[in-house]
């Protein structure tokens, strides 16, 4: 069956059929049927262009043809499980390794954002022998019931808060208790978080480890202040535990300025874990967790093999690198700091037009834009009518 062909009433009402109410649309009052893709756009049954500047996963653009060839060429050769042994899988490792601080060595290949963070849980957990999680207020980390349950985004609304998992407050300069006025923000966060910790170490209680996004997505984009990862991390190890930075929304450049968003924090700090994913296979199902040798090592030692069976497959690898090729080529970083600029002198402008504007909240591209200058000209036009 040719589903680009079904009526579009016909589509809407097999999903409500078909699919889980709970699985949302986009648009929900009158959906967009989307057919087809290229670069930054999107086009419905009918024709119509849209500009997408919803989807997070299509880093270097939809249907990119180094994307598309680099998939199709390893699909027709090979696709199979990594307990193979095969070139991809390391060359890939190998080029990542290459982004990150030299400490990250050890990598586990998955299929999702929300695998990944399960992983690094236990991998914090087994490494550290606690179980306890500091979070921070309004993250979410993934779908997995783990990971709802390190989510306040998600727990509050359902279940509630687990005794093993403790929130930390966003440490947000415009919104939140200590602002930009303050002498040492960064510091003032810092210490809510050894605050908990000894609360935590009060109940008889040890923790595992922090999770936090490089730049909290639900959480608002909100850039930490200087200082605060550092501090935090110091705090963490001392307790016995291990930092985690999310990078599943942030990673692979989209800050413009560095190729992960916990580089905003110093070219010199350095998490125990990364975790990566939505980027990463430009909307192939990819993604990965890195961490040292140590916690590894400590990962392989409790005697029960890591088997994912579509992790660190070939295609997936081949693409993988083919994205990264990609960002280089095109000077895709690069493009996002230039674009970003752009984009928030514009809104720089807007509020001082609009009191309802209170803070325009950018780091250089800050997920707002990746790549084509069209996209700006075409939102400063709308923007500026």
């Amino acid at each position: 069956m040719d589903l680009e062909k079904l009526p579009k009433q016909q589509t809407l009402e097999m999903r409500k059929r078909l699919i889980g109410q709970s699985c949302r649309l986009f648009y929900s009052d009158n959906p967009v049927k989307i057919v087809r893709a290229r670069g930054q756009y999107l086009f419905d049954e009918s024709g119509e262009r849209y500009l997408d500047c919803i989807s997070n996963v299509q880093h270097v653009g939809h249907c990119h043809p180094s994307i598309t060839k680099a998939a199709a060429e390893q699909m027709d050769i090979l696709n199979t499980n990594s307990r193979f042994l095969h070139d991809n899988i390391v060359l890939y490792a190998e080029r990542l390794a290459a982004s990150l601080p030299k400490n990250l060595s050890v990598f586990y290949f998955v299929n999702s954002g929300s695998e990944a963070n399960d992983l690094a849980l236990r991998l914090a957990q087994q490494y550290t022998q606690h179980e306890d999680v500091i979070v921070l207020d309004h993250a979410y980390h993934g779908h997995l019931k783990s990971l709802i349950d390190i989510s306040p985004y998600k727990f509050r609304k359902l279940t509630g808060q687990k005794e093993w998992v403790h929130v930390a407050p966003l440490p947000d300069t415009y919104h939140g208790t200590f602002r930009e006025d303050h002498p040492n923000p960064g510091q003032a966060y810092a210490d809510t978080v050894r605050d908990l910790i000894e609360q935590v170490h009060r109940k008889g209680r040890k923790i595992s480890s922090f999770f936090a996004e490089s730049l909290p997505s639900v959480g608002g984009q909100v850039i930490f202040p200087q200082g605060y990862f550092p501090l935090v991390a110091e705090y963490v190890r001392s307790a016995g535990g291990v930092f985690v930075a999310d990078e599943v929304q942030t990673g692979f450049g989209r800050v413009g300025s560095h190729f992960w968003a916990f580089q905003l924090q110093g070219e010199d700090f350095c998490p125990d874990i990364v975790t990566m994913g939505k980027p990463m296979g430009n909307g192939h199902p990819l993604a990965c967790v890195a961490t040292t040798a140590e916690i590894a090592g400590a990962f392989t030692a409790n005697g029960v093999e890591y088997f994912n069976t579509f992790g660190g497959n070939p295609v997936s690898c081949a693409i993988g690198l083919a994205v990264l090729e990609v960002i280089e080529k095109e000077d895709l970083k690069g493009n996002a700091k230039r674009v970003g600029a752009h984009l928030k002198e514009l809104l720089k402008k807007l509020q001082t037009q609009h009191l309802v504007i209170g803070d325009v909240s950018m780091e250089d591209a800050e997920l707002v834009v990746q790549r084509m200058d069209s996209i700006l000209k075409e939102m400063e036009a709308n923007i500026l009518q």
